[in-house]
């Protein structure tokens, strides 16, 4: 039976901010990794060091993995659809385009999702939320300027490769709600072990990594970042908000990841906020503010009133 779609709280919000602050990194660190390593290796790298570390905090958190054909089929089809393919994909197309065209197109996995959710889930689709989701859209491509554009088109197998990938996070994030009685911490690890044995045999047939010199350290460093940060703490966080909040909530952290990104650079590495950076995230405030509805429906409760009195005097 089907159920209401999700609200998100306020502890949903910070998790989500949280969420998009591990994520803003991602794509900086993936490209500083295939600058020496393939890009099935570097998935390789990121998912099988994830899946140590999960699998350690399962054990540590005195919980056990499930041992049922069933759960780990599900788990297989989870982590080709959360890791394998959109990893891949953006990887690959991070060889041929930059990071701030991938992330605009990365950008559009909520408007995938409140499609998918509508036809497959509870989750219907509302004007507010497909509106939210295009002024979110309008926002990313604001913030980060028309620069990330002007290849827009030139390299159209590669964009294909990032919006396929943003599909597959939609396309994951519906499927997730199978697993909202698991705890968080299992299904993160079951996830990324999957994807783990999902990518090994790739990467060894595609990247043969034994021919590959040793990489730099920063280059080591940027896998374990992927692995720990981006993904080990991520997935914890993202299966709480799947069960909380629902895929349509829940993939709103692909607008805000940009913002993380920015937010970093601004207070970690010095650099400057422009002027259409703040106008960007005015409008990706609006759009999340649009989709979640309760700002817009304060608002109307409060004008309405007012309304009906100035009618009254008239």
């Amino acid at each position: 039976m089907r159920t209401a779609g999700a609200v998100m709280g306020p502890r949903e919000w910070l998790l989500l901010l949280v969420l998009a602050t591990l994520w803003g990194g991602s794509f900086f660190l993936g490209k500083v990794a295939i600058a020496e390593l393939h890009p099935f290796s570097v998935v390789l790298g990121r998912v099988a060091l994830a899946a140590v570390a999960l699998n350690l905090l399962v054990r540590v958190s005195g919980r056990r993995m499930s041992r049922t054909p069933a759960t780990w089929g599900a788990l297989l089809v989870m982590g080709a659809l959360n890791n394998v393919i959109p990893f891949s994909l953006i990887f690959w197309s991070q060889t041929w385009i930059d990071s701030g065209l991938a992330a605009i197109l990365n950008a559009t996995t909520p408007l995938f999702t409140i499609l998918l959710a509508h036809a497959l889930t509870d989750e219907r689709l509302t004007a507010g939320r497909l509106g939210g989701v295009l002024f979110g859209l309008i926002g990313v491509a604001v913030m980060i300027g028309p620069e990330a554009l002007t290849h827009l088109g030139s390299q159209v197998v590669a964009q294909l490769m990032v919006l396929g990938a943003a599909c597959s996070y939609g396309c994951a994030s519906i499927f997730g709600r199978r697993f909202r009685g698991t705890p968080p911490l299992v299904t993160a690890a079951g996830q990324v072990s999957a994807s783990a044995a999902l990518m090994l045999p790739l990467a060894l047939l595609a990247d043969r990594p034994w021919e590959l010199p040793l990489p730099h350290f920063q280059v080591l460093g940027a896998v374990a970042g992927l692995a720990l940060l981006s993904t080990t703490i991520a997935y914890v966080i993202y299966f709480r908000l799947l069960a909380a909040a629902g895929p349509t909530n829940l993939v709103l952290v692909t607008l805000l990841i940009p913002v993380s990104a920015l937010l970093l650079g601004t207070t970690i590495l010095g650099e400057r906020l422009e002027a259409r950076s703040l106008a960007g995230m005015a409008l990706i405030a609006l759009a999340l503010a649009s989709v979640d509805g309760r700002p817009l429906a304060l608002l109307r409760a409060r004008v309405r009133p007012r309304l009906v009195v100035e009618k009254s005097a008239a």
